[in-house]
């Protein structure tokens, strides 16, 4: 009630403030921060008394006061935060890079390699297979011959099997599970999306090939760009990371506006380079945490922690204000379909992959933490529609609608796995002494990580 309480009056001080936007020397994109940063964890607590994951409500937060629901956040005020979502995919970038240990990359790297290997191939095709006859009901595509509906079909099918690290590390670090299912789940994802990058950067190449773009953009990305944009990556990643480490060892100091620097000058020097900025700076946290004093290391991951609170709750209310519910309706004959099969394929897929690494244990639980998509697809979705302006409206619209959908599964689902592996310690449990649900401590907001699984046992 209290929650609810506190949403009425944030609800009275916007309208009450909002008109003055008007004449407010631009400070509209202020206020609705300020505002999503607290109707979102509002909306979250209020998510997690019900034993729901907080990301649930901090989506659901994004929807209701978003353009698809009462507007309080205007689409202007959406646009001129988009800073702030590419902010919060530069800290989850490098903070996941960052739990990645060398050790445990070389003793665990074979058994997760096959699981992603099995997962992707497997939902890959049975995505592409059922978007063959799917697509044609889409009325910019009625009148597609078969090269163009299997080139677009491939292209959405290697979007569509992505996952999302954000929602994985901030499910993780909301209910502070530590063990197999945990540790097998982020290896994979973490994982999958490098080779998602590599897979829809190809198959891009390949639809530009057999279906020229007709709007501006017909030049393409050329075999070079590719290699550049993830070789390079890689080589910027591996210098940005080596940096830091040096930062690291003789400074050490003012952590926290060094966190922010880091995630700032990454993300602008992977749009000045050219070069993909979700694989530069897993590199870059991979790279400065194996070459760093652990606690070093430490120090830093925590002060990244501490800087990312808000804006990762921003970034999941961002996402959705995405999402507007009344335009999916008559796609729904679409995006049932393929929700249902690319569950079907992850869960086919990851028990034979895990089959096939000797851990069959693992695919009955680690499956359901891969459902959900977010960011990074969202941004690919994009792409398609740049690359394709006739097409790629109709394709980008029926992205959003899947990812939507998994947005708000797949956290229910990973923390289900969770809890029946028995990985959720007790004091994480909603609404238990100790928990931000009642009140009683500081807000345990997506962004801090001090018990990731990395620092247990399988």
């Amino acid at each position: 009630m209290r929650r609810l309480i506190i949403l009425a009056f944030l609800l009275g001080g916007m309208e009450l403030i909002q008109p003055l936007g008007d004449t407010g020397r631009g400070a509209e994109w202020l206020l609705a921060l300020g505002f999503l940063i607290l109707a979102a964890y509002s909306v979250g607590e209020i998510a997690a008394g019900l034993g729901l994951p907080k990301i649930v409500g901090y989506l659901f937060a994004g929807v209701v006061f978003g353009p698809g629901g009462i507007t309080v956040i205007t689409p202007s005020a959406t646009a001129a935060l988009a800073p702030v979502s590419s902010l919060a995919i530069a800290l989850i970038a490098y903070l996941a890079g960052a739990e990645l240990r060398w050790g445990e990359v070389r003793e665990r790297g074979p058994a997760i390699l096959r699981i992603m290997s099995a997962e992707l191939g497997i939902t890959f095709v049975l995505i592409a297979a059922v978007m063959m006859p799917l697509l044609g009901r889409l009325n910019s595509f009625a009148q597609a011959g078969a090269v163009e509906l299997l080139a677009f079909s491939l292209l959405f099918a290697s979007v569509a099997i992505i996952h999302s690290p954000a929602v994985t590390m901030a499910v993780l670090s909301e209910t502070r599970a530590a063990g197999r299912v945990a540790r097998t789940t982020l290896g994979v994802v973490l994982l999958a999306d490098v080779v998602v990058v590599l897979a829809f950067s190809g198959f891009l190449a390949l639809a530009r090939a057999l279906v020229p773009p007709t709007g501006l953009d017909t030049g393409g990305v050329g075999l070079w760009g590719i290699i550049w944009e993830l070789g390079g990556a890689v080589i910027v990643g591996a210098a940005l990371g080596g940096l830091v480490a040096l930062y690291l060892r003789f400074v050490k100091q003012e952590l926290f506006f060094f966190a922010i620097m880091i995630a700032l000058v990454g993300a602008a020097l992977a749009n000045l380079l050219h070069v993909e900025t979700l694989l530069m700076l897993l590199v870059a946290g991979f790279v400065s945490e194996n070459v760093s004093v652990p606690e070093d290391g430490a120090a830093l991951r925590h002060a990244m922690e501490r800087s990312a609170d808000p804006v990762f709750v921003v970034f999941f209310a961002l996402a959705g204000t995405q999402i507007i519910p009344r335009e999916f309706g008559g796609m729904l004959v679409l995006i049932v379909p393929i929700v249902l099969v690319r569950m079907f394929g992850i869960w086919w897929g990851t028990r034979i992959g895990a089959r096939w690494a000797g851990v069959p244990d693992d695919g009955p639980l680690v499956w359901q933490g891969l459902v959900a998509q977010a960011g990074v697809g969202l941004g690919l979705a994009v792409l398609v529609a740049e690359a394709y302006p006739a097409r790629g409206g109709d394709l980008a619209a029926l992205f959003v609608a899947v990812i939507a959908v998994n947005q708000f599964m797949g956290p229910v689902f990973f923390r289900r796995a969770l809890e029946k592996s028995g990985e959720i310690p007790t004091g994480a449990e909603p609404g238990e002494p100790g928990d931000a649900a009642d009140g009683a401590t500081v807000p345990d907001l997506p962004g801090s990580y001090p018990d990731l699984p990395r620092h247990h046992s399988p």
